[in-house]
């Protein structure tokens, strides 16, 4: 079929970068591309081999897991999930995890968002000190911080609540948020925002019903890094609770009873704790793949 004839120099330029392309694939040596597509086959089934390996286990019965070496299950059971969704100090767990992890994506979008159009739009005296002392936060590790945090919380009533690990939590993700948040607003024209208030928009309504869609793919990166981080750590999470906000990488350090580790049930609660990620990764694709190339990550 003949392609089209291009009308605009846009459409002269696509088709100009399209006949390269071409040109260089067919130019290409074959074993090189077969070379290229073994190192990718390995690398994928090297990344993936973990997970494949806590699937397999999951379904295994704790003899078969300790006996010999099989790559599929013998003897399929579904027994180590249903032990999770029937023991309410498995499933509490994920309650307890999701719930302070989902708080604390709210708090440090709240601040972070008003915050990174201040540092983005506004120059004031001590501003990029300010700002490299937000950084600085994530330069410390969380035991740093433990011991304060206990004394604290314990003090005023805090600890044990799935608001003492979202609050500790922010001290991370709300430096987090305003660094990569303040890349995606400085790259949007300050003409827009003149504009608007010309037009007769008030702050707020600026900043929610045209500002806040414009960064759409900013804030769904800014979501996507503190969910990984809140959601993964483990050490402020298990020292600032006990029972009542338990998160569940303290529950699966806890399977060893009187006739050793359940590592069926272990193997399932890993399983069930990259699901969340997996659901989130896949909502902000979009957005994750747009920040990756327009953004400060």
């Amino acid at each position: 079929m003949n392609q089209p004839i291009p009308t605009t120099p846009e459409a002269v330029r696509k088709q100009a970068a399209a006949a390269d392309a071409r040109r260089r694939r067919q130019a290409r040596p074959v074993s090189r591309q077969w070379r290229r597509r073994g190192l990718m086959t390995l690398y994928i089934v090297f990344v993936l081999l973990p997970v494949y390996w806590l699937l397999n286990m999951s379904f295994q019965s704790n003899s078969e897991i300790l006996g010999a070496l099989t790559l599929w299950p013998q003897d399929f059971t579904l027994e180590h999930y249903a032990k999770i969704f029937t023991d309410s100090n498995w499933y509490m767990g994920y309650v307890n995890s999701i719930a302070y992890v989902l708080m604390n994506m709210l708090i440090s979008l709240a601040v972070a968002l008003p915050a990174a159009y201040a540092f983005s739009r506004y120059r004031f005296i001590g501003d990029k000190h300010l700002f490299f002392w937000l950084l600085t936060n994530l330069m410390a590790p969380p035991a740093v911080f433990l011991l304060p945090y206990f004394q604290l919380y314990y003090t005023v009533g805090l600890f044990d609540t799935h608001v003492a690990v979202a609050l500790a939590h922010c001290l991370f993700n709300i430096p987090l948020a305003v660094w990569i948040l303040e890349g995606f607003m400085s790259s949007v024209p300050k003409e827009i925002d003149e504009t608007a208030f010309i037009d007769g928009y008030s702050f707020p309504r600026f900043f929610v019903k045209i500002f806040i869609p414009m960064i759409s793919s900013g804030i769904g990166v800014t979501l996507f890094f503190l969910f990984m981080f809140s959601w993964v750590e483990l050490l402020l999470a298990s020292t600032l609770t006990a029972t009542s906000a338990q998160p569940i990488g303290s529950v699966m350090t806890q399977t060893k009873g009187a006739s050793g580790i359940d590592w069926g049930a272990l193997s399932a609660a890993g399983v069930l704790t990259i699901l969340p990620g997996i659901v989130v990764v896949y909502f902000v694709r979009n957005h994750i793949a747009k920040g990756f190339a327009l953004g400060r990550t």
